[in-house]
């Protein structure tokens, strides 16, 4: 009769143990284990051989303690199933890997604004440093980080206050960059989209975008409702080009250009216009997005974009975690450029 293993007497393999059945030291295993290290080449092939047999991994979390230097950092953030923040965690995880850390992931969509209760985890753990990707922390928990030798990398929060690293994505300039293109395409009637999240960066877009028309002599519609997604696209639609009933238009402000601070809103955006009012993009409305996630250039929207260089964004963060020194309360922070994107929802 086959017997399961109790759970109880599962344990895992020690360095000691590993020291033991290859008769040598226990700093003999941990310097096998440690490159660089001074051991022979004899010893080292022996304490391999018989930690593979006793299936044996090192401790990191130990390791780090002994060290003083941790190799976890942590990467919270809120949304994390959307397109953008999916590619910014699989990028950033994976450079972390490949630099020999270990990434914890924390979700901050239960949490709203305040991630103080994620960062303290984080002091728990003894980690890095830590990546925020969304929310707000409070200047006394960046400070409490600081005295702690935990790492603060804040992306598009610009809060010059705290001792942090800040990557910011050059938003204003994308902005100017899609009013630059819709006024090119001959459009006069413009309107930008944003949601009601009121984020530093919706809102520096919202802001430029806005400022860059009023000063060529136009107007431009806001309209910032909703969640940052796909149903507020859908949402703009039909309050600002009204809907078709029984033939009649029910006319709201009526454009024929829209810049959506996200790819996402313009989706949503392109359907309602396309199969609710019956309007051609970008015949009868052009469109552009900010953010350039991979369903932007999938066939049924082809849609134009600003890009934010996600590689750009994986060497910013991994400078910041090699910089030895904490940068003071106001330096300025890293600028990521912005390009657009060519595709098919702008008249040429």
């Amino acid at each position: 009769m086959n017997r399961q293993a109790d759970p109880s007497s599962r344990h895992f393999v020690t360095a000691d143990a590993v020291a033991r059945a290859a008769q040598v030291s226990r700093s003999t295993v941990s310097r096998a284990f440690t490159p660089g290290a001074s051991v022979s080449p004899e010893a080292r092939s022996r304490v391999m051989k018989v930690a593979a047999a006793m299936g044996y991994r090192v401790n990191r979390l130990a390791q780090s303690l002994i060290q003083a230097r941790s190799r976890l950092v942590g990467l919270v953030g809120s949304n994390l199933a959307t397109p953008f923040h999916g590619s910014q965690v699989a990028a950033l995880s994976e450079a972390l890997l490949a630099a020999d850390m270990q990434c914890l992931l924390l979700n901050a969509d239960r949490s709203g604004s305040d991630v103080a209760p994620l960062i303290e985890t984080l002091l728990e753990f003894r980690a890095r440093a830590v990546v925020i990707l969304s929310g707000t922390p409070p200047t006394t928990i960046v400070e409490e980080c600081r005295r702690s030798g935990l790492r603060v990398i804040l992306i598009n929060k610009p809060l010059p206050e705290l001792a942090a690293h800040t990557i910011l994505c050059d938003d204003a300039a994308g902005a100017r960059l899609a009013a630059e293109r819709l006024l090119a395409a001959g459009c006069r009637r413009l309107a930008v989209i944003g949601s009601a999240s009121g984020t530093a960066s919706i809102t520096r877009r919202i802001d430029a975008f806005s400022a860059y028309i009023a000063a060529r002599g136009l107007s431009s519609v806001v309209w910032s409702q909703g969640p940052t997604g796909y149903e507020t696209g859908l949402r703009a639609v039909r309050g600002l080009l009204g809907a078709r009933q029984g033939g009649m238009e029910q006319a709201g402000p009526e454009i024929d250009g829209a810049f959506c601070v996200t790819d996402l809103i313009a989706m949503g955006f392109m359907d309602g216009a396309r199969h609710e009012l019956g309007w051609g993009i970008p015949e009868e409305v052009s469109v552009i997005g900010f953010d350039d996630i991979p369903q932007a250039a999938w066939l049924g929207y082809r849609l134009t974009t600003l890009c934010q260089s996600m590689p750009r964004l994986v060497d910013a963060v991994m400078a910041a975690l090699a910089d030895e020194e904490e940068p003071p309360p106001g330096t300025p922070p890293v600028m990521l450029p912005v390009a657009l994107v060519e595709r098919g929802s702008v008249r040429q």
